[in-house]
């Protein structure tokens, strides 16, 4: 039973920890009790099975206080993303303690620092993503202790937190093997170092921090349209409509761009269609009176063909011989009526991609977990797309989901963009802590690329967020409205720009080395 509490014990540290509610102080004590529990039954006779178990009660506490959001979307979509998620986790730490069995100490806690970063890293990068829980993101609503990140990324989050986690346990079993205060005393000036150290250079790269670059007039949309009973019972003429009232309610000859959310043109569009589509026309019909602006805006295509050729494993099939690519896009139109798409890359797993389809579609069938929308399989592209303005002002445009992968959101910088956009529809998981975690994970790119982000989200939360993560304005969720507002545009390459993941790749390397050095060990004695 002292196992057992210690496992909720840590489950709910970790979930009061997490944003937008909760104090991320909590993580760097998180996994303690874990760790104690882990180490009380290191020794027993049914120790797998029993850290098993615990390891799963903690997770599991943590992901369902967390993300239980999801059944807003689909109950079955929750279960799934709680359980299996869980289970990653589980098995991550099971696999520690199988190593820790046979190392010793400060080896074996190496490799588990190391191997749940692998494990994060993993999770970036599988058809399976799921790296909403990836530790670094629990800073996300103190963007003031971590102004770092453009040097780490998120990963430097992880390891700052399993870093402090481990240097207590340490100290804790210590203490417990020679009941002397003075190590206590030694463990909280030296962990109280590890934790105020990072705030402090944060907070000095916070304030000598400056902004430079143009001025640019960002013009954000909110339509606010419910997106299970009015977004696809809603035709483009009136969208387009809607969008032109919210625009010209506040649209001035300053504005630059014009910002409209995720797929709020989604009227059965035929991509190579789009030049006489209502979207551009809606655009045009705009900036001939504004040829000053830009207007970016989301929207849902289809390409239908015939041709098996073209066949590719996103390619949907109608019907016999009648095949379909479905994407959820961007488009970019200029004063001049030129245009350029960008098709969403980084896909929701069930909603927008069949993962490991080759392995599962013999099995499953057509069957996948609708997390809300849509059950077609969406058709990404290689590249990241920068839209840029006939002044060579470069944007990059993040579609919801894809606003969660730093490396990925470095890509458009490398390709020149001068700042980041986020369109997005947050509405599936109704007024929950889903759509303020997605708001405040944006928070993360803005410091780890010093872009600042313009944010348009159907029904909210849409905001115009600085350079260091600071949210200068925002226009609250479930409102009908047009944020205007003045961003700078940057076009210096953070070390997190330059070098992406390097955290995760070296933790990677040390955590294959450590494993296969103790499978060649016998076991160690603690």
């Amino acid at each position: 039973m002292r196992n057992i509490l210690l496992s909720l014990i840590s489950g709910l540290l970790l979930a009061v920890s997490w944003p937008t509610y909760g104090f991320p102080l909590f993580l760097f004590f998180g996994f303690i009790p874990l760790l104690i529990a882990e180490y009380n039954i290191r020794e027993n006779k049914y120790s797998k099975t029993q850290v098993f178990g615990l390891a799963y009660l903690t997770f599991f506490i943590w992901n369902l206080i967390t993300t239980w959001w999801i059944f807003h979307s689909t109950a079955i979509g929750m279960t799934v993303a709680i359980l299996v998620n869980s289970l990653l986790m589980t098995v991550v730490f099971l696999i520690y303690h199988i190593v820790a069995k046979r190392i010793k100490f400060s080896i074996s806690t190496l490799f588990l620092i190391c191997f749940w970063i692998s494990f994060e890293y993993f999770h970036l990068q599988w058809q399976v993503s799921w790296p909403w829980l990836n530790l670094g993101n629990g800073f996300a609503s103190f963007t003031s202790w971590i102004q770092w990140y453009e040097y780490t990324g998120t990963f430097g989050g992880t390891l700052w937190v399993w870093i402090v986690n481990i240097a207590i346990f340490k100290s804790i079993l210590l203490f417990l093997e020679h009941r002397d205060k003075a190590i206590l005393y030694k463990a909280a000036l030296h962990s109280g170092l590890i934790i105020l150290i990072p705030i402090i250079i944060s907070i000095i790269l916070l304030k000598t921090y400056e902004e430079d670059g143009k001025d640019i007039e960002v013009l954000i949309l909110q339509p606010n349209i419910n997106p299970y009973h009015e977004k696809y019972n809603t035709s483009d003429d009136r969208i387009g409509i809607l969008l032109t009232k919210l625009t010209t309610n506040k649209i001035t000859e300053s504005t630059d761009f014009i910002i409209a959310p995720e797929t709020v043109f989604a009227d059965n569009n035929r991509l190579n269609n789009f030049p006489n589509s209502i979207a551009k026309r809606t655009a045009q019909n705009i900036l001939q009176r504004y040829s000053n602006a830009h207007f970016l805006s989301g929207i849902s295509l289809i390409d239908i063909f015939n041709d098996p050729s073209r066949i590719h494993p996103q390619t949907n099939v109608y019907k016999e011989n009648i095949f379909y690519d479905d994407y959820n896009s961007a488009f970019f139109v200029r004063p001049d009526n030129s245009y350029d798409l960008y098709h969403k890359s980084k896909l929701v797993v069930g909603i927008e991609n069949f993962p490991y389809q080759s392995v599962l579609k013999p099995i499953l069938g057509d069957v996948m977990i609708d997390l809300g929308g849509t059950v077609a399989k969406k058709t990404t592209q290689e590249d990241r797309e920068v839209f840029f303005t006939k002044d060579s002002i470069g944007v990059g445009t993040m579609i919801c989901y894809e606003s969660v992968y730093g490396e990925f959101a470095t890509g458009y910088v490398r390709n020149k963009a001068d700042f980041l956009a986020i369109i997005t529809n947050d509405a599936w998981w109704d007024n929950t802590q889903g759509h303020k975690q997605h708001l405040h994970y944006a928070k993360l790119r803005a410091i780890e690329t010093r872009r600042s982000i313009a944010r348009s989200a159907n029904t909210g939360i849409s905001a115009i967020i600085d350079q260091t993560g600071n949210i200068i304005d925002q226009l609250e969720y479930e409102k009908q409205g047009t944020l205007k507002g003045t961003l700078k545009i940057n076009n210096k390459i953070t070390f997190y720009v330059r070098m992406g993941d390097y955290i995760a790749r070296i933790a990677i390397f040390l955590a294959v080395f450590i494993f296969l050095f103790s499978v060649t060990r016998r076991k160690q004695k603690m």
